[in-house]
């Protein structure tokens, strides 16, 4: 018995429901049903079907306003999980190693959500005094070297959309203005690394550098933590912000990342 093709084995109605997600694209944000019926060349009816379907398990969801239908938080999740498990995570693990190697200081890689950063993975020094390890932890983008420099190369519109309204001063060198933020970024996007100076937590200073993948989008962020005694301004310069810098395109590079 000859062996069946893969496309032998195709769902039609998963190949349909997987189109009706494509259809959300770049500037494509709500498309309503009678849109939809178009670019798929399907019936309304059986339009409404996938988007029913799809929108029982949160991959879609109805905007009661306009009565559109835009992407639900399950697509998100998923990327993030891809990210997480199949990407970025897989690729960074050894560079993160060779890091710590390099410099014995405790280094994270991290993902920007919602207004938070959250730490992926982590790789410890060995030194007693060290930085607790904050995995799985939310911390504010605003005051840490990771969230910073992913957020720096947004646009003030955008920036406007995404930072709180008010600022919570965590150190007494936490920046709680929005203008003085707005220049520091644009500081940290043209320098290409960020410096969390005792901003979160006292003694404790951090330096991270962003990760790009092969859409030239940031995806995430290395950063190197350590007291402040240990941290002088001398050795971050000549030695960590080179270090985080050359971590992050590493693995950027294997998430397909080209200069």
């Amino acid at each position: 018995m000859a062996k069946k093709e893969k496309s032998e084995y195709l769902i039609q109605a998963v190949s349909h429901a997987l189109d009706l997600l494509e259809q959300f694209h770049d500037d494509v944000d709500e498309l309503g049903v009678t849109e939809l019926s178009k670019r798929l060349k399907l019936h309304k009816n059986n339009v409404f079907r996938l988007l029913a379907t799809l929108e029982s398990r949160g991959y879609i969801e109805q905007n009661r306003v306009t009565e559109n239908y835009r992407l639900g938080l399950k697509t998100l999740e998923l990327g993030q999980i891809f990210i997480k498990q199949m990407g970025l995570l897989r690729q960074a693990k050894p560079i993160l190693e060779d890091l710590v190697k390099k410099c014995n200081e405790t280094s994270y890689v991290a993902i920007l959500k919602e207004q938070h950063i959250v730490y992926l993975d982590v790789v410890e020094t060995d030194l007693t005094v060290r930085v607790v390890p904050r995995v799985g932890s939310r911390l504010p983008a605003y005051c840490t070297a990771a969230g910073k420099i992913q957020i720096a190369y947004m646009t003030d519109e955008e920036l406007d959309q995404f930072l709180p309204k008010e600022f919570k001063g965590y150190t007494s060198k936490t920046i709680t203005s929005r203008e003085e933020l707005k220049k520091h970024l644009h500081l940290v996007a043209e320098q290409g690394w960020a410096l969390d100076n005792e901003e979160l937590d006292p003694g404790v200073r951090c330096v991270g550098a962003p990760i790009r993948d092969y859409t030239r989008r940031i995806v995430g962020a290395v950063s190197i933590s350590g007291p402040s005694m240990r941290f002088s301004d001398e050795r971050i310069e000549k030695e960590l912000i080179p270090l985080v810098v050359q971590a992050a395109e590493d693995i950027s590079t294997k998430l397909g990342y080209h200069k």
